[in-house]
């Protein structure tokens, strides 16, 4: 009779841990699917903003970004990290 009681715990051990997995999986589901959700939303600012391209001749490209285009990027990813802190806050509050 000891075998079967040892059986018995073995399994309600087993099937314990396995609930235990199943709901770790289940909240990394949900974590996954807020990231992509997060991603999503980064992505779709991203690609709003668009950063000023030189137009320069080859000259200026050689030479890199003017001093007023490396403000204007500046400036430009300033916005974006604020209007991704404003994304971040909606989605925490929401």
């Amino acid at each position: 009779m000891d075998e079967h009681g040892g059986d018995g715990s073995v399994l309600d051990l087993l099937e314990k841990r396995i609930d235990e997995t199943v709901g770790q999986l289940l909240e990394c589901r949900k974590e996954n699917e807020a990231l992509r959700s997060e991603m999503a939303s980064l992505q779709s600012i991203l690609r709003s903003c668009k950063l000023p391209v030189s137009g320069a001749s080859e000259e200026g490209r050689d030479e890199g970004f003017s001093y007023t285009e490396k403000v204007r990027i500046k400036q430009k990813l300033v916005q974006i990290l604020q209007r991704i802190e404003v994304e971040l806050r909606n989605d925490s509050a929401g």
